[in-house]
């Protein structure tokens, strides 16, 4: 939405002792505070930013917005952000799922939507190698030694990454990455896409594959389709030396089908970054198992860049947003993703 500033406020330039009052179309953009810092003073003039540091001020302010960034750390309280921005033409988000945002609404309203995809795909790739040498090596017995003032004799840990085989699930900017990673160590590779091509599989040829894989890596995005994706049966066609990596979303994995399978033996371990639900209740049985690695969705946030790329990929999009350019990543919101 485009109004004149008149309607808002008014701003004078004066030559010499004349006060001429100065009409210009302004286009609202509201936004949370907390990329204030990042932002201002590098926006065009003809931005008029409202900011907000609550979610009441957000829905206030939303129903203005034709550039809306509503990022909260509660998914309801952002949806319902979003549904009363009835003049949205473009939804920024750092997140890289959207899983959460009123999409159907999105797409009824033809509302652009970008997302954070790639922000933090370095270190959550970063996350997957350290959480596969973390298992690899039995790292967390080493740091329970050391808190006993325990010298080991042997290493608790004797799995190399060298010539093992991964099946890495989801080929977007964080599976490249880890991919990219993997093969350093010299880890056999095996991607799942959509789309397969060369060396990789497609969604329904990988399931009768899984006992071929010491590795097996999660990095899809949250969608109906992938919605429980790794349950009973696909933990059960798991050898019983696999390692389960998720850093996707913890509605990919039957996570009741999960703890008996660790419980059991079936597979060697699971290094959780995601949960369902989070945070995970401190009753819930996961905390306590010893093959079971929880690390509470910080594999994003183990790192200081992440609201500088935001910002910096805001700023690149909202100059092609003004010269009527394509943005990037847009969010297809057919597929979720």
């Amino acid at each position: 939405m485009a109004i004149p500033w008149a309607g808002i406020g008014r701003r004078n330039s004066k030559a010499g002792n004349t006060s001429v009052k100065e009409e210009a179309w302004m286009t609202i953009a509201v936004m949370s505070a907390l990329i204030r810092p990042l932002v201002e003073g590098r926006l065009p003039s003809d931005i008029d930013i409202r900011w907000f540091t609550t979610k009441d001020e957000a829905l206030a302010l939303a129903p203005l917005a034709e550039i809306g960034w509503f990022d909260m750390y509660d998914k309801a309280d952002m949806a319902e952000t979003i549904s009363a921005a009835t003049n949205l033409k473009w939804l920024n988000s750092i997140y890289a799922g959207v899983d959460g945002m009123p999409l159907d609404l999105l797409k009824q309203r033809d509302v652009i939507v970008t997302n954070g995809a790639g922000i933090n795909a370095i270190t959550i790739a970063e996350y997957v190698v350290m959480g596969m040498l973390t298992m690899a090596k039995g790292y967390r017995e080493v740091v329970h030694a050391q808190g006993r003032h325990e010298w080991l004799q042997d290493s608790p840990g004797k799995v190399e990454l060298f010539g093992s085989k991964a099946l890495l699930l989801g080929y977007g900017a964080i599976g490249k990455l880890i991919e990219e990673r993997l093969k350093a160590f010299a880890v056999d590779v095996t991607i799942v896409r959509r789309t397969p091509g060369p060396e990789t599989l497609g969604p329904e040829e990988w399931r009768d594959k899984l006992d071929a894989f010491d590795w097996i890596i999660l990095a899809v995005p949250a969608t109906e389709e992938t919605d429980g994706m790794i349950g009973a049966a696909e933990l059960a066609a798991m050898k019983p030396t696999a390692r389960l990596v998720n850093i996707a979303r913890g509605s990919v994995i039957d996570q009741n089908a999960l703890v008996a399978a660790l419980k059991s033996g079936q597979i060697a371990e699971a290094f959780l970054d995601v949960t369902t639900p989070e945070p995970l209740p401190a009753d819930d049985p996961l905390w306590d198992l010893p093959n079971a690695h929880v690390t509470m969705h910080l594999s994003g946030r183990a790192q200081d860049k992440m609201f500088v790329r935001s910002a910096q990929r805001f700023l690149e999009n909202l100059a092609r947003y003004k010269a009527g350019e394509p943005l990037n990543p847009r969010v297809n919101l057919d597929l979720g993703y």
